[in-house]
């Protein structure tokens, strides 16, 4: 039995925890780009996204464990992880992934946010093969239909996506703060307190006691930079009714499953082709696209560039194995 199993309440997790280059590291590496059919040398879906010394793990296709050690990123480091929706290809792996966890002496919490029913799944699963879970396991179900905010962590949130993909099927965006002001440090006395210091990295003014101004934090600091964001959108049908929630991020992936030569059966399918995921991103206005979740019934790519490319020429391919910084 899991007696570790927990179900989080319904509320948002939380947890204590560009125009200009951020110190924070923020970046997408993909770990699988296939769809459902299995082929050689391509995966199914999977990404890891790194922001500071934090690690989530977006859908856990067949195999994302050895891809993530074949990245060497250590599962162990892994705290979120987000299943879009219960297809197979997105979520195949995730029970052999915990059991490994689970054997390699997890204690940390784990929080794990996906739709309704796949809590019953892996109870019933580790159920039936007298399974127990020796680390805190937190399940939240995602609603499929409406936008909502899952974590709210000191410097980043992440979003739902309702996408459009005939079962509930969400999308994810992560999203900065707006970081905090830069001292200007060569500006202020040498012996100044500590405490009007960290009020000034605050963005406040610091007052005397008869409430006039001793230090402005517009004098003594500059604005931080850009807050950056993160959107992933598969699998769905080419969907306009997420363009505002996408507006402006630097980096969209977006799944581009078939080619314009197999346009209707997209559409038949609740999937996109390449060249629809480039209209949505050129009207939403993001830096970069990646593209993915390729058929397995083609065998090269570079006709998908080109369809997309033809619409929104920042569009690169979701290569596995590649990073990409936010």
């Amino acid at each position: 039995m899991m007696e570790s199993w927990t179900k989080a309440s319904s509320q948002n997790v939380d947890h204590p925890v560009a125009d200009k280059p951020s110190a924070v590291p923020f970046a997408v590496t993909i770990l699988g780009s296939g769809s459902a059919s299995p082929a050689l040398d391509r995966h199914q879906t999977a990404q890891l996204v790194t922001y500071s010394n934090d690690h989530f793990l977006i859908d856990c296709g067949e195999g994302t464990q050895y891809r993530l050690i074949e990245q060497r990123a250590r599962p162990s480091r892994l705290k979120y992880i987000f299943i879009s929706h219960l297809h197979g290809d997105h979520y195949f792996g995730l029970m052999p992934l915990l059991s490994s966890l689970n054997m390699g002496g997890r204690t940390e919490d784990l929080y794990l946010f996906g739709p309704h029913g796949l809590d019953e799944i892996i109870t019933t699963t580790f159920r039936v093969s007298n399974g127990q879970f020796f680390f805190p396991l937190h399940f939240q179900a995602v609603d499929a239909h409406q936008p909502a905010q899952l974590l709210d962590l000191p410097n980043l949130t992440v979003e739902s996506i309702p996408l459009d993909h005939g079962i509930g099927c969400t999308g994810f965006l992560f999203r900065e703060k707006q970081p905090k002001p830069k001292l200007l440090r060569e500006k202020l006395p040498a012996d100044i307190p500590v405490s009007v210091l960290k009020a000034l990295k605050e963005g406040l003014d610091v007052l005397d006691e008869a409430g006039q101004p001793l230090f402005l934090a517009t004098d003594y600091t500059t604005p931080g930079p850009k807050p950056r964001a993160y959107a992933y959108c598969s699998d769905t049908r080419y969907n306009e009714r997420i363009i505002e929630q996408i507006q402006g991020v630097d980096l969209l992936y977006h799944e581009a499953t078939f080619r314009d030569d197999n346009g209707l059966r997209a559409s038949e399918v609740h999937h996109c082709t390449a060249r629809q995921a480039g209209q949505l991103a050129q009207k939403a206005n993001v830096g970069q696209l990646l593209i993915g979740h390729f058929s397995s019934r083609y065998k090269v790519f570079d006709e998908f560039l080109v369809e997309a490319q033809d619409e929104f020429p920042a569009t690169e391919l979701a290569i596995e194995g590649q990073s990409f910084t936010v």
